[in-house]
């Protein structure tokens, strides 16, 4: 027969716990705590509190940032399971100087810190800069696109939110029309019902203030796109996972340790229009660690497919920097790309295999047939020339399959942007991405910006947002970038521990 220890769930301990020894040597909270704690300058938060002479103590702004961070390193975002780590965890209540902050505290100062989450991510790039992280002459750019606190079911154009709002209050009056019959004929109405009334009343309340009191939303070329009754500064994004309601995090990362230099958090899709502002993030950045008026002069900015435009390039000039990002169909004039993914080795026909002929305002094809003039059309943000080829051309032509691009069509339709400036840098950049060099640069790119989502997401754990507004997820996005940075700055720090 089985002989079990004897156990006392009753048994009182007294436990000497010293909340200093908690924080040992080398780990993540140690980095967090001294750098806070020594290395930050944290009175920009001293304009919020006016309590010197009137009411109770506040909780050190210090502290809150300390346990916050430290929580979002694990992945607990929660403004609740925060507070309850203050509780239970005994890091946490070492980084907490033994202080319980409600989740509301907690809650209101990450929602509430506005411009003084720019100032702690700046001291950060500023330590990071310190320990020899920053190298500032190749950056990577990309957007990392996460969940918000809105859900997809109160999408849609006014039009559809219209509709909607039609059939909740059609399902609401048949609802009520069967209560009234019960009523008439005695039986009695059953609880859930009459919940559910409620529930669809409220729902069609929401949606009709929403209609009344908003407008329609614009895309980047100023189509109508989908609005949120819950966040309307959130949008539909394509996500990894499917389409989700959320923001996209976009970040700006140096190319020798992956620190984040720049960062801001977008309910667009489209990444390539913030491309301008990130540059403008970058380069403020980069005067406050290196001291210089230009500190982005003969840097080098790489970025995918989605910032490519002649106006982004034309950003990144004005910078005197060296853009390098590809065109769209950059892949399907390489000849290993094709060949590993099995393709046709033709080369498919672009805009630079068609003669214009100006004296008759038409193009010519490689076959020798013309595309005539047909329009001046909107293309995303810009203005262009459509030229379309005849069907009795195109259908029996030897290039139809290297030319014409959908097989829905039957004719080939070439769309000339109208130029906004003296050179066509988006022509150059086609040949330059062309050349082994560049393309040898550009494959840089994944090794900068990839580890630091994979970071974030992968390793920290951090999978959504959970504030709503523009304004409020991109302090949280910042925070989670300071996150990122503070580990590069605790991996510096364990390598040189080490090396000693």
């Amino acid at each position: 027969m089985a002989h079990y220890k004897d156990t006392e769930k009753g048994q009182g301990l007294f436990l000497t716990v010293n909340l200093s020894e908690q924080i040992v040597p080398g780990t993540f909270e140690y980095t967090l705590d001294n750098l806070i704690g020594e290395k930050l300058d944290l009175s920009i938060f001293d304009r919020k509190y006016n309590n010197d002479e009137t009411g109770a103590a506040a909780i050190e702004p210090g502290i809150l940032l300390k346990i916050i961070l430290y929580c979002y390193s694990m992945g607990i975002i929660s403004s609740r399971k925060i507070a309850k780590m203050c509780e239970t965890n005994m890091v946490v209540k070492a980084l907490a100087e033994d202080t319980e902050p409600h989740y509301t505290t907690i809650s209101n100062f990450v929602s509430g810190m506005g411009g003084e989450i720019e100032k702690v991510f700046s001291e950060v790039l500023l330590v990071c800069s310190g320990m020899g992280l920053i190298h500032g002459k190749m950056f990577a750019i990309d957007g990392c696109r996460l969940p918000s606190n809105a859900s997809k079911e109160w999408s849609g154009t006014k039009k559809e939110l219209r509709e909607k709002y039609e059939r909740i209050k059609k399902v609401s009056r048949e609802l009520i029309r069967k209560h009234r019959e019960n009523d008439r004929l005695g039986e009695k109405e059953k609880t859930a019902d009459r919940e559910k009334v409620k529930q669809l009343e409220h729902k069609a309340q929401r949606i009709l203030e929403f209609l009344q009191t908003h407008e329609e939303r614009k895309g980047a070329g100023g189509e109508t796109i989908k609005s949120n009754v819950t966040d309307n500064e959130s949008g539909k994004i394509q996500g990894p996972h499917g389409v989700i309601q959320g923001y996209n995090g976009i970040a700006v990362a140096d190319g020798k340790n992956q620190v984040i230099v720049a960062a801001n958090a977008y309910g667009s899709v489209a990444e390539g229009q913030f491309f301008p502002e990130m540059l403008e993030k970058t380069e403020q950045s980069m005067r406050t660690i290196k001291g210089k008026k230009h500190p982005l002069s003969g840097t080098t900015i790489l970025a995918d497919t989605a910032y490519f435009s002649e106006n982004n390039l034309q950003e990144a000039k004005d910078k005197e920097m060296e853009a390098i990002i590809p065109d769209a169909q950059y892949r399907n004039r390489d000849e290993q790309i094709k060949d590993s993914w099995g393709r046709s080795g033709k080369e498919k026909f672009d805009a630079r295999h068609f003669t214009y002929v100006p004296q008759g305002n038409y193009y010519l094809c490689p076959n020798g047939k013309v595309l005539a003039f047909r329009a001046r059309v909107k293309l995303n943000r810009n203005e262009g020339n459509k030229y379309e080829g005849k069907v009795s051309d195109c259908g029996k032509c030897p290039y139809a399959g290297q030319c014409i691009r959908s097989k829905k069509k039957t004719y080939r339709t070439l769309y000339i942007p109208i130029l906004k400036y003296a050179e066509n840098l988006a022509q150059r950049m086609r040949e330059k991405i062309d050349k082994p060099k560049y393309r040898k640069i550009y494959s840089r790119r994944m090794q900068i910006i990839e580890p630091v989502f994979a970071d974030i997401t992968y390793c920290k754990g951090i999978t959504r947002f959970t504030l709503r507004g523009q304004g409020k997820v991109n302090i949280q996005w910042l925070l989670y970038c300071v996150v990122h940075n503070i580990g590069k700055c605790n991996t510096a720090e364990r390598r040189k521990r080490g090396a000693a």
